[in-house]
């Protein structure tokens, strides 16, 4: 069943890329955004005949990287075109250490406001192109993780769920979590040999980035905290254990995907056998 499972995800994946090979270019716009009168960049991407109340899902870009790459690399866009919901790629301010692209997610020691950015844009495009409103969701790659952890924390009133692939929860973050406000639904996929985010926690807290633990103990914070009564334990091949908690608060969900001889890096087909776009949307859809 599982492997019938995965064809189709490789099969709708391939046809949802070709389709997109026609239509995304002329579906891609930039957008500035102003807050706390900084000028703040965005690209969006649209999908033809895109109905009222679509949902909307932010992709954060990881450290030293630039919103425009990272939209290349995930190709949420095709999977957007089939299923009809709007990609916001937001850009990060530049990192006054190392002059690199990053997200603030959870640090204490900076001024960029990158939660009330994200908050303000989303209701901002919700707004503008009458876009759902209780459908607005985020996801990233490694620092873009760790943001979208920081705004299931911190702005789970406008982001429903929030999806990490590489990424974990800061100290100051894992520390003060008994301070969120409200459930909200968590996709979690970690690579067993991950060295920048280990999976073990014992990521250095240097500049305020390590400090939470295992992403095990991390995963059973947010199942119990969004009351989740069932788990199903998956096993989608050798290299890919995953386990979903199911049954919580308004049918919230947990997943939490094991990738074993993984690196830091974007699962797809080709070098895990995960399809992480795919999955992604696979979870946010349920809401």
């Amino acid at each position: 069943m599982v492997n019938h499972q995965l064809k189709f995800k490789v099969l709708f994946t391939f046809a949802a890329i070709v389709l997109c090979l026609f239509s995304c270019k002329n579906h891609i716009s930039k957008g500035t955004f102003i807050h706390n009168n900084l000028e703040r960049t965005y690209i969006i991407y649209t999908p033809s005949n895109l109905p009222k109340n679509a949902p909307l899902v932010f992709v954060l870009h990881s450290y030293g990287r630039f919103a425009n790459d990272h939209m290349q690399s995930l190709q949420l866009d095709s999977i957007a075109e089939i299923n009809k919901f709007m990609v916001c790629y937001p850009q990060g301010t530049l990192d006054v250490n190392t002059g690199k692209p990053y997200w603030t997610g959870g640090l204490a020691t900076t001024k960029i406001d990158d939660i009330g950015y994200l908050t303000d844009l989303a209701k901002h495009l919700q707004t503008k192109h009458n876009l759902d409103p209780n459908r607005t969701f985020s996801c990233g790659i490694s620092n873009g993780g760790f943001m979208s952890y920081t705004l299931a924390c911190k702005s789970p009133n406008v982001f429903k769920a929030i999806a990490s692939v590489e990424g974990t929860m800061t100290g100051q973050l894992w520390k003060n979590r008994n301070l969120t406000t409200q459930p909200i639904p968590v996709l979690q996929i970690s690579g067993t040999l991950d060295t920048i985010v280990p999976i073990d926690g014992s990521m250095s807290t240097a500049y305020g980035w390590g400090g939470a633990p295992h992403m095990d103990t991390i995963m059973n914070y947010w199942s119990k905290f969004n009351a989740c009564k069932q788990i199903d334990t998956l096993s989608i091949s050798p290299k890919i254990q995953a386990y979903h908690y199911k049954k919580g608060i308004h049918n919230n969900e947990v997943w939490y995907y094991k990738l074993q001889h993984f690196g830091h890096d974007l699962p797809t087909k080709e070098n895990s056998g995960l399809d992480a776009n795919v999955l992604i949307w696979d979870f946010f859809s349920r809401y």
